[in-house]
């Protein structure tokens, strides 16, 4: 287990918080677009891959074979494997993982069958766990008012993070969630959001909340940065966090998979 050093003055980005274009019918009932489910089951697992497994090409066998799962495992609302764009702070730096899978599910138990579907078991075993230096875990229930699908050329950002000593996780939550309908208000322009409370800390190396921001690209994620209404947000929530773990990845960026 990767040892994370602790962060004196832990930073939780919100660029959630940004005033984004609602996604429009067509891509929310797209195929290739992750439904609209009101309260998804998220399921992360950050995946540190060997050195030797991204030259040699094992890495990509790996995103492929998870990828594959889509048609093989039934109550599968949406999965994407691929490659971290980037990694925004120092405990993502310190976790150091490659790749990650993000799936969901309309319910707990679909996500259980998911886990014990032998198509899984079998992806994990032959690419997962011999080309994997270290893997974290984190599920959660969508909080947040609205869904956040997810479209092909999407950015999004994952935060996880660790409350401090005598804070319920369940204040971080509702905080973060009267952060956001301040912000950016509930209805048109809403962001496009997903946090809650972690329900599997076996594998979350101590991380007890998630949540994504999606964004139609790369661009709109990075026009956020200093907004004022994310620093204030930023500020309301720093008292409450001990540890923050950062990353940002693209779903389905062919350039980023080719250079696996």
């Amino acid at each position: 287990m990767i040892c994370l050093r602790a962060i004196p003055s832990p930073r939780l980005h919100l660029p959630l918080l940004r005033r984004l274009r609602r996604p429009s019918a067509a891509a929310m009932s797209s195929s290739t677009t992750s439904p609209a489910i009101a309260a998804p089951i998220e399921h992360f697992v950050l995946i540190k891959v060997r050195p030797e497994a991204a030259a040699s090409g094992a890495a990509a066998a790996m995103v492929s074979s998870l990828q594959a799962l889509s048609a093989l495992v039934p109550g599968l609302a949406y999965i994407h494997a691929g490659p971290v764009l980037r990694l925004r702070s120092p405990a993502a730096e310190a976790l150091g993982p490659t790749h990650l899978l993000h799936s969901r599910y309309a319910a707990k138990p679909d996500l259980a069958a998911y886990a014990a579907h032998p198509a899984h078991v079998a992806a994990v075993q032959a690419h997962v766990a011999p080309n994997a230096l270290d893997a974290t875990a984190v599920d959660w229930v969508n909080a947040a008012d609205l869904p956040s699908p997810v479209a092909p050329g999407a950015a999004v950002r994952l935060t996880l993070a660790k409350v401090r000593d005598g804070v319920e996780v369940a204040r971080l939550v509702e905080e973060v969630r009267e952060a956001t309908r301040a912000a950016a208000g509930v209805g048109e322009g809403a962001a496009r959001v997903s946090f809650g409370e972690n329900f599997s800390p076996a594998r979350a190396k101590g991380f007890q909340f998630g949540m994504v921001a999606v964004f139609g690209s790369v661009e709109e994620l990075d026009a956020v940065e200093g907004d004022a209404k994310v620093e204030q947000a930023k500020a309301a929530l720093r008292p409450l966090l001990d540890e923050v773990m950062v990353l940002d990845f693209v779903v389905d960026a062919p350039a980023a998979a080719a250079s696996l």
